[in-house]
């Protein structure tokens, strides 16, 4: 009897062992973070490219808090991004630069709710350093020899210049139609374009190798940018914690830090 007394004992302490640490059954163990699962994997964003200062600092902010986690940023003209979305692009979260391009995706019921409007910009005409033309106005933009350049009028901050157009009947007379505010710019950092209407945010992130020209019709074609989780996203959850970081005071800070207006 002594003999099964010391081997049950022994049984027990070996599977104690054995168990250190263990947990009721259907607990996930915890992270070292504090969660309930390790993250990991990438999180594809679309985002205009008028986003790429603002969402590439959020992009820093997103990983040194979601250890294991790979934002993949990628930006181009809104309505570029709307409808590769909308032919099937694997994507997690949408972030437009107008309400307009935004609906292509919500029309196709390819979000996963609302969009939220998170940040605002304006229009802003964008010369050499020194402005050498002397532009004052956006009335200037349309003498017979000044090369100008604007976005094409699909983008957002070329409908906001075609807005800007039909309010003021001032008729532009472009050398190009750029696909996107970047390349608008580049134009004119290149010596291509002697100004370029791009957004005030572009003209900030440029760092002194193009000068601002405000005007005050700028105001007739606010762009609000609307920003959405998609309906297919393959990771859903991380999404919406993006989304909750643009939304959030950190991401209101670091927009607004690059010069956008605050969302509705």
């Amino acid at each position: 009897m002594r003999a099964r007394v010391l081997a049950v004992a022994g049984l027990t302490l070996l599977l104690a062992g054995c168990g250190g640490g263990s947990q009721p059954a259907g607990t996930a163990p915890a992270s070292a973070s504090g969660s309930t699962f390790a993250e990991s994997g990438t999180l594809t964003v679309l985002a205009a490219a008028s986003l790429t200062e603002a969402f590439t600092a959020l992009e820093k902010q997103f990983e040194a808090a979601h250890p294991g986690v790979d934002v993949k940023l990628n930006y181009a003209g809104s309505s570029d991004l709307a409808q590769q979305i909308v032919n099937g692009a694997p994507a997690d979260v949408f972030a437009a630069a107008s309400a307009a391009t935004m609906k292509t995706v919500t029309d196709a019921g390819m979000t996963a709710g609302p969009p939220t409007v998170f940040a605002t910009n304006v229009l802003q005409i964008a010369t050499a350093p020194g402005n050498p033309e002397g532009i004052a106005s956006f009335a200037d933009l349309a003498k017979p020899d000044l090369k100008v350049v604007v976005c094409a009028p699909q983008v957002p901050c070329g409908a906001a210049a075609e807005k800007i157009e039909k309010a003021t009947g001032v008729a532009l007379r472009p050398v190009s139609e750029e696909a996107d505010v970047k390349s608008t710019l580049g134009k004119v950092t290149s010596g291509d374009a002697d100004a370029g209407l791009v957004y005030v945010t572009d003209v900030s992130s440029a760092k002194g190798t193009v000068q601002g020209v405000d005007f005050p019709e700028a105001d007739q074609a606010t762009t609000d940018y609307p920003i959405a989780v998609l309906e297919e996203a393959p990771q859903a959850q991380l999404a919406q914690q993006f989304v909750d970081l643009v939304t959030g005071d950190e991401g209101q800070h670091a927009l607004k830090t690059a010069g956008f207006g605050p969302g509705t």
